[in-house]
């Protein structure tokens, strides 16, 4: 859908990858950054690659947690996907509480948040609010490319 076009959720092109806001916002600001070739490892990558998609992902968990005003950043690279493994990263911007009752008195990894409460309906943004996420990335992606 990036490719295409399609993806409602698409923010900006890059290098070596495409930043897409997630599906899901219960960790407001919840971003994708996905490799654009099909790779199944970080090391499978020729070094000088590497290194400009590591810096890139970087950029944008920065810009993630300007946008969205992060206490702290969690990074999650998967090679998981439709069609075979894919090397893309999660970025969740965290927040004090955001756990609620899950966790270690609130504080823990995003899986120890239960996965039907990240992913139901009401955790979808609406056209408007997804349209003023991606904007807000956007200008903090820009001011620091």
């Amino acid at each position: 859908m990036t490719k295409d076009g399609t993806n409602p959720y698409f923010v900006k092109e890059l290098e070596t990858g495409y930043v897409v806001i997630g599906d899901f916002q219960h960790f407001k600001g919840y971003t994708l950054f996905i490799y654009k070739e099909h790779v199944v490892e970080l090391f499978d990558l020729e070094p000088a690659v590497r290194a400009k998609h590591l810096e890139e992902m970087t950029l944008v968990a920065q810009a993630v947690s300007n946008a969205f005003g992060a206490d702290k950043m969690n990074y999650e690279c998967l090679g998981n996907g439709k069609g075979g493994a894919h090397i893309h990263w999660h970025l969740f911007p965290r927040k004090a509480g955001d756990l609620g009752e899950y966790g270690n008195k609130g504080k823990g990894p995003t899986w120890w948040y239960p996965r039907e409460k990240m992913y139901a309906d009401e955790e979808r943004p609406s056209e408007e609010e997804l349209e003023k996420m991606k904007q807000q990335l956007l200008e903090e992606l820009d001011k620091l490319l």
